[in-house]
């Protein structure tokens, strides 16, 4: 595998973090400015169409986070596949609309790919962008997570019962970090939270890998996301799993037990599971050949044992949609969101679009409303 530097960017995109990133990178150490390449046959076969240039996958979300690292492992396995050099960036912010729109202004050409979670359902409920996924992006999804609520290991907090009886002692006061305000971690929280009966205050940070910090470091009663984001801290005791939201119980083969909220709580039973999806999105403006490619290089990056492998350790879920399937999906989701984020709004803390201004129907009605008029599947 060849390391090479990213290409340089204007000064006025310099940071400090970007800075030493940067630096790392050029001494072959820095995993949040790698990219991809196979030399060999392959790779000579793969230039002489498209690719002829490195693929770039610009990821939402900080580096670090759950969707970062799952993201940078499908773009090493795409790269792996394909002969191709596929290089990740990472441009968070917006819930994911600054990534969004980036790549929506770049050449509908396929060489700039959106490393995305969750269908990218909050963006537009937002505010963020206009885009439609389902018109505009051409839409893959890989696996899934799961969500989690973790303590620090000398927490008072030292189980389930314990939490709900602080929380309803105390409305308001438990306060739980999250990886942005409206992203999937927040979502999750307040559907947990509603269905546990209890008031909590969650905390926004830029990324999976700061809320986690977060929780174990003491800025937050609890750290919020993922099981994958909180799982080596499980492992050596520095965290405690509260609960998950998966769809049974978590045993290690040290004997350690993460509890499903579905044991806890049977009521939240249909909620699971519970948490982000992985996806790869592209314009849907991009050339059939060209997606046609992408869409086989994504494949194989999922099937492949090392992204089995990873996915078995932290506990994904590999679940591969494409197509129409994926439409559908993300529509769902954005449709879900959409109602959540109006009942709860004094929990997001700006105003959102509402169902009806993005042409969604109420969540029960879905099935009747998909495909919305005028809907065509990739290809058509």
């Amino acid at each position: 595998m060849l390391i090479r530097r990213p290409p340089d960017i204007s000064s006025s995109e310099i940071t400090e973090e970007r800075f030493f990133n940067d630096r790392r990178s050029f001494l072959g150490g820095s995993v949040a400015a790698a990219s991809f390449a196979i030399t060999g046959p392959q790779g000579a076969a793969a230039q002489a169409g498209w690719p002829n240039k490195p693929v770039t996958i610009v990821i939402m979300y900080a580096a670090g986070g759950g969707t970062d690292v799952v993201m940078r492992q499908i773009g090493q396995e795409m790269a792996k596949a394909k002969g191709w050099t596929v290089e990740p960036i990472n441009k968070p912010g917006a819930v994911g609309g600054i990534a969004t729109n980036y790549v929506l202004s770049q050449p509908a050409d396929g060489y700039t790919l959106l490393g995305a979670a969750n269908f990218n359902k909050f963006v537009r409920v937002m505010g963020h962008t206009t885009s439609k996924t389902w018109e505009d992006w051409t839409l893959m999804q890989g696996g899934a997570s799961l969500a989690s609520w973790s303590v620090a290991e000398g927490s008072a907090l030292k189980s389930f019962d314990d939490m709900v009886k602080f929380a309803k002692a105390n409305p308001g006061r438990l306060t739980i970090s999250t990886s942005g305000t409206g992203g999937i971690w927040h979502e999750v929280g307040m559907l947990v939270a509603d269905k546990i009966g209890i008031k909590v205050k969650f905390v926004p940070y830029k990324g999976g890998k700061p809320a986690t910090l977060a929780g174990l470091q003491g800025e937050t009663m609890i750290a919020g996301g993922g099981v994958h984001e909180h799982i080596e801290l499980l492992r050596t005791g520095q965290l405690r799993n509260l609960f998950h939201c998966g769809s049974k119980d978590i045993k290690l083969a040290d004997g350690k037990v993460f509890p499903s909220i579905g044991t806890l709580v049977p009521s939240t039973k249909p909620l699971l599971p519970a948490g982000g999806t992985y996806n790869l999105m592209m314009r849907r403006s991009v050339p059939a050949a060209v997606q046609k490619q992408v869409t086989e290089a994504f494949v194989a990056a999922i099937n492949s044992a090392a992204f089995k492998k990873t996915a078995e350790s932290k506990f994904f879920e590999i679940e591969i949609l494409t197509g129409e399937a994926a439409d559908k999906k993300a529509a769902m989701l954005e449709a879900q969101t959409a109602d959540l984020f109006n009942r709860y709004q004094e929990q997001i803390g700006a105003k959102v679009k509402t169902a009806k201004e993005l042409g969604l129907p109420d969540p029960k009605d879905f099935d009747k409303w998909w495909p919305p008029k005028g809907y065509k599947p990739v290809g058509v």
